[in-house]
């Protein structure tokens, strides 16, 4: 962490109880915090005001022992000149509640903390730090205390700003023995019997811990609970134990980090109750627009002028508005923003100016093309009609279909309220596991006696179970085959990459009318491309972090419609 300039702060640096001095600044203003860091401080003074009533104790020299054990034996990691760690004020509120809180028997009262912090402000140091001060001053015998992530290289990082801080402390690396030749990778205290080592869920590292203390690194990028679930289980013998993780925010929404972030703003909040889980998350206020207000980017960077700059944010956001595909990163690193997909294909601002709430009786007896996505037991199958205009708008109906069975099931696995949707006559539930395809016939057929629907473009996955359906129904429609790869099939008249390219362009230009579902919104908000290495694109269900068949089969519908045009241009292209 380079040292840029150590900022002016307020009393709390002198205040013999800076933590609560923190708090009061942050509760009162004179401190620009978002909603979440707000409700903590505002949680932290009710508590010292009333937790005495549920055993809780706030133990002042317990934590000003851990901040000056920082400021007295550590050096900030790559700090130019060398810097004592002089912890910042939102880490001394950090800090000073992870120590400072007891209950009666003396035991720490938190067991979990949750810190979603900015990029560069100093979490990974802070967490290195509270592992060095576990390891040698907590007083435990036989501590193991770890850094975890997901892969070895991630918990390195937060592991090497420990080696960095011991081989920098003289205190320190007289106690502590290392092993490992090219890199460190176990740091022991001999006098208690404890040690400091790195760990993931790469190899079979992470059973059989006795876990008093674990830093676990970036839990946004934590594909499972697997890590978070063993260090967790790893504390069940452990009075003193601490879990404290660390992230910046993310973009899945069925993962461990969105549950906890969920879970921190609720109990910071007083939505739910929970004495032993501290969350400290930087968010910004609903109002706020990092990309056109600056006075509100110290809300996700408390560290803001000194361990990250102003003009570094100034060029993300630039880089930002020059190449949209850049947009997310910066709002989930920079911004502590969560948004709908880690690269999505399209802002949800762009995609809702496009969606109306008009009849579409209007559209009786127009010729129009379809795209249809067939499911198999998870996904929604998706059905769309594309209705092109002389001057070039198309027009969008969306309608979908989905397992009844496994309804309530995946309405809470997903958490997408499918069962609403269908309650609305937004999704179709059809009985079983499977979707009937029957259905999926009999109400095509329906739509064929309102519009003049010239052909289907299909995805060859299941499509022989559907032409049954059909013939069964007496529809006779063209079927054109859509491939749904990269490159254009032989059999294939129509080809994803290019359907995208016309679905984007109708976007750009304005020519796009959606017809309102929920669902298709849900879609376009889940949708992740990627590209080959000659920049042809796809969506990818792999990626989305939702269901994505309806923007499918819209790309489909649309590129079927436009079956004899080119597009020379991307959606981006044509915008700027």
């Amino acid at each position: 962490m380079v040292v840029v300039k150590r900022k002016k702060t307020l009393s709390t640096s002198t205040s013999a109880d800076p933590a609560t001095q923190y708090a009061k600044d942050v509760v009162k203003k004179k401190i620009v915090a978002g909603p979440y860091v707000r409700a903590a401080c505002a949680r932290h003074l009710k508590d010292l005001k009333d937790g005495h009533k549920r055993g809780l104790v706030w133990d002042i020299a317990a934590y000003q022992r851990v901040i000056g054990f920082h400021k007295d034996l550590l050096i900030l990691p790559e700090s130019d000149p060398p810097t004592p760690f002089i912890l910042e004020p939102w880490q001394v509120f950090v800090t000073g509640s992870m120590f400072g809180w007891k209950t009666e028997d003396g035991v720490r009262r938190f067991r979990t903390a949750y810190v979603e912090i900015g990029k560069g402000n100093g979490k990974s140091p802070m967490a290195g730090g509270c592992g060095l001060y576990m390891l040698t001053a907590d007083g435990e015998k036989g501590a193991e205390c770890y850094a975890a992530a997901v892969t070895r290289d991630q918990a390195r990082i937060l592991f090497r700003d420990a080696v960095f801080m011991t081989d920098a402390s003289h205190e320190l690396s007289s106690r502590l023995q290392k092993s490992g030749e090219r890199e460190v990778f176990n740091l022991a205290h001999l006098a208690s019997g404890s040690y400091f080592r790195p760990v993931s869920s790469e190899g079979r590292g992470l059973d059989g811990k006795r876990v008093h203390y674990a830093a676990i690194d970036e839990v946004h990028e934590h594909p499972t609970d697997v890590v978070v679930n063993k260090m967790r289980a790893g504390t069940k013998g452990r009075k003193q134990a601490l879990i404290l993780e660390i992230t910046n925010s993310g973009h899945d929404r069925q993962s461990v980090c969105w549950r906890h972030h969920l879970y921190s703003t609720q109990v910071v909040e007083g939505v739910k109750e929970d004495d032993s889980w501290f969350g400290y998350v930087c968010a910004m206020d609903e109002d706020d627009d990092p990309f056109e207000d600056k006075s509100c980017w110290i809300k996700a960077n408390p560290n803001l002028g000194v361990s990250i700059t102003e003009k570094y944010i100034i060029e993300r956001v630039r880089e930002a508005k020059g190449m949209p595909s850049n947009e997310s990163e910066v709002r989930r690193f920079n911004f502590c923003q969560w948004v709908d997909a880690a690269n999505p294909w399209i802002g949800q601002d762009i995609w809702r100016a496009c969606e109306e709430d008009f009849d579409d009786r209007e559209l009786d007896g127009r010729s129009c093309v379809a795209a249809l996505d067939l499911s198999g037991t998870k996904d929604l199958t998706s059905l769309v009609l594309a209705f092109p205009g002389e001057d070039g708008q198309v027009d969008l109906l969306s309608f979908f279909w989905t397992p009844e069975d496994t309804l309530l099931e995946r309405t809470r696995k997903d958490q997408v309220p499918y069962d609403q949707w269908v309650k609305e006559g937004w999704l179709v539930a059809t009985p079983g596991r499977a979707v009937d395809y029957s259905f999926v016939a009999a109400f095509l057929g329906e739509l064929a006696g309102r519009f003049n629907i010239e052909s289907i473009a299909f995805d060859p996955y299941r499509i022989k179970y559907f032409e049954r359906d059909m013939a069964n129904e007496g529809i006779e429609i063209e079927l054109v085959p859509h491939g749904q790869g990269y490159y254009r099939s032989q059999e294939s008249r129509l080809w994803m990459p290019r359907s995208i390219d016309q679905l984007e362009e109708k976007v750009a230009k304005g020519l796009l009318r959606v017809k309102r579902n929920p669902v298709l919104t849900y879609n376009s908000a889940s949708a992740v491309l990627e590209a080959d290495a000659k920049g042809n694109r796809i969506f990818t269900k792999r990626k989305s972090t939702g269901r994505i068949d309806g923007i499918v089969a819209g790309a489909m519908a649309v590129g079927n419609a436009d079956r004899g045009e080119v597009v020379e241009k991307s959606f981006w292209e044509s915008a700027s």
